[in-house]
């Protein structure tokens, strides 16, 4: 059987080969491949595939189609939105994702980043280097602030542990029910916002969730808050949420994820903001989440090959 990487997976080359040898040893043979945008050359590298494995690079259903050898499609990423999943369907080619590889980082940045817009320090840093005082600038505390976690996941639940360390009250809001003995207060999404003063979202993209966060919902958040997105960039209507950035609506905004993947096009208007902080989809990018990842990727394929699915999307 044949298995493209179709990306790198953030891990060394000796790594890798360790990975792939008890693999290599059942008759796998592993291809590498360098990330590409080109469709032509995508189709190209999948066509005599068995396994597919890559991050979160795209994989329309017109690639997975020229898969024509395909059978199972690893994905070294938790969201599969990027993924061809009506051909997999399909085809009846089995879908596995990395789902917790990236909980502790993912979390940790968001603490970083509020951290960040709390003190303002990408605007102290500047002031610091230009040999100027911190004039005015006075910051707030995350100790005493109202936490309104969107999507209680791992992920969520790592952020709520985090936060509430540094004194934070957490809400949050969740699709399914509550679980027993949960000491997180669920409410309902409407009043997470209106009583959040950090909103957090944490949740999968959807149809249910695409565009969730919008001008109606912008409108019920606390002119002080601030909208952390951690998730997928068309969780948000960025129209709406720069709309609400430049009325001042909201006090401002760390965004992690866009409605496409960066580079962001520098006429962006989100990057003329002053009240938004914007870093390049990071959460994920960690060292030790980097590990993890590679580790559950092919676990996830011996488990496939076992005939013992797990991670299992499709």
């Amino acid at each position: 059987m044949k298995a493209v990487i179709l990306e790198s997976l953030g891990i060394n080359a000796e790594q890798l080969k360790r990975l792939e040898a008890p693999l290599k040893a059942k008759g796998i043979d592993f291809v590498c491949y360098a990330r590409t945008n080109e469709q032509e050359r995508l189709k190209a590298e999948i066509a005599d595939a068995d396994i597919a494995i890559l991050a979160n690079m795209p994989l329309n259903n017109e690639a997975v189609e020229a898969g024509k050898h395909l059978k199972f499609i690893d994905v070294a990423f938790t969201g599969v939105d990027h993924i061809g999943l009506a051909a997999a369907e399909r085809k009846k080619i089995a879908v596995s994702n990395a789902s917790g590889y990236a909980n502790e980082a993912v979390a940790e940045l968001a603490v970083g980043a509020v951290l960040s817009e709390y003190r303002a320090l990408r605007k102290m840093e500047d002031a610091c280097r230009s040999g100027m005082t911190k004039g005015m600038c006075t910051g707030q505390e995350i100790k005493g602030k109202t936490v309104g976690i969107i999507g209680l996941g791992k992920i969520g639940r790592r952020s709520a542990e985090l936060f509430s360390a540094f004194g934070a009250h957490i809400i949050a809001c969740r699709k399914h029910p509550a679980e027993k003995n949960d000491e997180i207060r669920i409410l309902p999404l409407d009043e997470v916002l209106k009583q959040s003063d950090i909103v957090l979202l944490h949740c999968p993209l959807n149809e249910e969730t695409r565009g969730m966060i919008n001008a109606q919902k912008l409108a019920q958040m606390k002119p002080n808050a601030i909208l952390v997105n951690m998730a997928r960039g068309p969780i948000v209507n960025t129209e709406d949420l720069i709309d609400a950035l430049q009325k001042k609506q909201i006090a401002g905004a760390v965004l992690d994820v866009f409605d496409q993947e960066p580079p962001l096009a520098p006429a962006d208007p989100l990057l003329a903001l002053d009240n938004v902080l914007v870093t390049p989809h990071i959460g994920f990018a960690t060292a030790e989440a980097m590990d993890i990842r590679a580790e559950i990727v092919f676990d996830n394929l011996q488990s496939w090959l076992d005939g013992c699915q797990k991670n299992k999307i499709l």
